[in-house]
């Protein structure tokens, strides 16, 4: 089941409908913008900095993988943190993670 996270996530990458970093993450939330946050689970600092943030602006959490998987689902260097932006990518992410288990929050 976590393969097709990082499918989904690669086709949110190219279709531009996600924010993968740091950087680009602090600047999408501070906008208020963003349907789904996916933490890394070797990324204890940035769930602890982003949880609650995602949770005061109702933007639910998916903590799982790690940032080297993360990253190569993007095509990209190890991500800690991808904001998908698209309320669809978000959903199907979303239901593939609670049916394999992954820790979700809000």
């Amino acid at each position: 089941m976590k393969t097709e996270i990082y499918d989904l996530l690669g086709l949110a990458r190219r279709a531009g409908k996600i924010a993968a970093g740091d950087t680009a993450v602090e600047a999408c939330l501070k906008k208020r913008k963003g349907a789904l946050l996916i933490i890394a689970g070797d990324a204890p600092g940035s769930l602890k900095k982003y949880q609650q943030w995602a949770a005061d602006l109702g933007i639910a959490v998916l903590n799982t993988g790690e940032k080297r998987t993360l990253g190569e689902a993007l095509g990209l260097s190890p991500r800690a943190v991808v904001l998908v932006m698209d309320e669809g990518f978000s959903r199907l992410i979303l239901k593939r993670g609670v049916e394999a288990g992954h820790t979700m929050g809000c």
